[in-house]
This record gives structure tokens, sequence and C-alpha cells, in this order.
């Protein structure tokens, strides 16, 4: 299967950080299967339509709870 022909599949890690992969692989540790298969450019188009914030999970969550915690004072 050459390059153009071979499908892929999105995938996303815990810090919903998003990859993509080859379909008939099994995922590397800490990736799961987000939805998304078809050709490497399909995929792209996806993750870049879905990940508008390029902060991973944990920076975003200290961030929003430290916001929080000035806006109270």
């Amino acid at each position: 299967m050459t390059g153009k022909d071979r499908l892929y599949k999105v995938v996303v890690n815990h810090e919903e950080q998003y990859s993509i992969w080859f379909a008939d692989k099994e995922n590397a540790l800490g990736w799961s299967d987000e939805g998304k298969t078809g050709t490497r450019e399909e995929c792209l188009e996806h993750i870049e339509k879905i990940w508008t914030d390029m902060r991973p999970l944990s920076l975003r969550q200290y961030m929003d709870a430290n916001e929080a915690i000035i806006s109270a004072k």
C-alpha cells in the first residue's frame, strides 16, 4: 500500500492532544481512537477543525482554576 492509498486514523491522548496513526496499526501506548479514519489529508483537516486550543488539558485546567481564584478576589 502506497502512502497515498494508506488509511490513517485520528488518535487522542489523555491531555486531549491529537495526532494521526496508521489505521491498521495498534495505537501507541497512551493514545486512543478519536473516531475519524481516512486519508492523511482528511485526518489532518479533521484535527485542524476540532483541535482549536493547542494547550494540554492539564494546562487549561490549571489556568482556569487560577482565573477563578483571581476573579473571586
